[in-house]
């Protein structure tokens, strides 16, 4: 096991994937004290270089580190000794992010997935065998407004699989006001955020911000058919999502199809949205990239067939973000 940081001494973090979330969360963690590297792809750095780091939220929180400030990087510095790693990749570069870090870092080395899907941690670990490889969850929305400027637009807590290096870094994440709460069995937390994350691909071809797509019925029922059906599939597997709103997923699936005028009273807390929140996926399609919706609906189509059952609401929303994605390149 790696020693914590020196008494005295910063802790290091590197944040592995400089995206939304890995700005985000590294932003944060830097002004509560922690001596923070940023890996990211040339563009992304070129705009911190130019803009720096501004993070707000919808509680009307705004900071701001000035370029000089910032640590970036267009890999992983050879010599660095970090007490934790942030691998923030898009789930499509899991596995060569992983070779590089364990190619670059110390035996023994933390690294904490806060990346969507079931799979993203086993798959790095997979690739990087002599570092420890911990599951993790992020619930809230992250999106960039500007250049260089992430907002969180949604509430919720981060959650990881407990690690006794993790226990030794929670007051530095409390001081970032992103307490960090750790579970024996993160299973059920990661399906529970996979139920929420099947919002994301309808909430792209919505075109609409994710507070306004909400309140749209149709698109609302879409979002409850595909979490029924994965729902009823978890369940046939003999697993439970973790409850990561304050309704039962049950009670939510009604909620979901209340007619708008009932839900916009019944879902108050829900639609506490900041109005600029959208899905990351919408900005992937926006942006020409690939999306992660092989690991959000793909994974329920997975899950179906190692059952012998079918998904088809989740296998047509894939066929049609990958159908989306190819219309964007063109």
């Amino acid at each position: 096991m790696r020693a914590e940081a020196a008494p005295g001494q910063p802790p290091r973090v590197l944040v592995m994937g400089a995206g939304s979330v890995g700005c985000h969360t590294g932003g944060r963690l830097q002004l509560a004290g922690a001596q923070v590297d940023f890996v990211g792809r040339p563009h992304r750095l070129a705009t911190l270089r130019q803009h720096g780091l501004g993070l707000s939220d919808l509680d009307g929180g705004r900071q701001h580190l000035a370029p000089d400030q910032l640590r970036l990087h267009a890999q992983v510095p050879r010599e660095h000794r970090p007490d934790l790693v942030l691998l923030c990749v898009k789930s499509g570069g899991t596995e060569t992010a992983a070779r590089e870090l364990d190619a670059a870092l110390p035996a023994g080395t933390l690294v904490l997935s806060l990346q969507n899907g079931l799979t993203n941690a086993e798959r790095a670990q997979a690739q990087a065998p002599k570092l420890v490889l911990v599951p993790g969850m992020v619930p809230y929305n992250v999106a960039e407004l500007g250049p260089g400027h992430f907002h969180r637009g949604t509430d919720g807590q981060l959650a990881a699989r407990s690690h006794p290096q993790l226990q030794g870094l929670a007051e530095l994440f409390k001081r970032a006001s992103l307490p960090l709460t750790l579970h024996e069995d993160l299973r059920p937390v990661q399906l529970g955020k996979l139920l929420l994350n099947l919002n994301n691909p309808v909430n792209a071809l919505s075109g609409r911000p994710l507070r306004d797509q909400l309140l749209q019925a149709q698109h609302r029922q879409r979002f409850a058919d595909l979490v029924q059906e994965a729902l009823t599939l978890m369940r046939q597997d003999g697993a439970e999502p973790a409850r990561l709103t304050p309704l039962s997923w049950d009670a939510l699936l009604r909620v979901l199809r209340l007619p708008t005028p009932l839900f916009r009273l019944v879902a108050r807390r829900m639609l506490r949205i900041d109005p600029k929140a959208r899905s990351s996926m919408a900005d992937d399609l926006a942006a020409g990239r690939p999306t992660e919706i092989d690991v959000l609906c793909g994974e329920v189509v997975r899950l179906a067939q190692r059952l012998g059952r079918s998904a088809p609401m989740n296998q047509a929303m894939v066929e049609q973000i990958h159908q989306a994605e190819r219309a964007a390149v063109r």
